[in-house]
């Protein structure tokens, strides 16, 4: 069993920075596969980024390729992401997920999810 809990979203302006933070209960944690993905008002849940359990393999979507980065620290049981040169098509609500095995690029493919930490970047 792993609990996720998300923080540092907030409001900001575009071609801002910011870090979102994914705390994981559980000694497991290192284990699994992390990723995180965003919902935006009226669309449907889409995939942002995964990192392997070591943290040796990422991956992203093309939408945030070059922007964002994704990384872990397994001894403090955290998954990052972190955005630069936001955009106002970047505000969604993002959540963070963990994965058994693999890179997923799939929600119904992710084991546990957070509450979600909502990040809204004005023009």
């Amino acid at each position: 069993q792993v609990q996720l809990v998300e923080s540092g979203g907030g409001l900001l302006q575009a071609g801002g920075s910011l870090r979102l933070s994914c705390a994981a209960s559980g000694r497991t944690f290192s284990s699994y596969y992390m990723g995180w993905f965003r919902q935006a008002p009226g669309k449907e849940r889409e995939f942002v980024a995964a990192i392997s359990w070591s943290g040796s393999s990422t991956t992203y979507a093309n939408s945030v390729k070059g922007r964002f980065t994704i990384s872990r620290d397994n001894a403090k049981n955290t998954v990052y992401l972190q955005m630069n040169s936001l955009k106002p098509e970047d505000t969604a609500v993002y959540y963070c997920a963990a994965a058994a095995s693999g890179l997923r690029f799939k929600s119904h493919e992710y084991d546990y999810w957070g509450q979600g930490t909502q990040v809204t970047v004005s023009s």
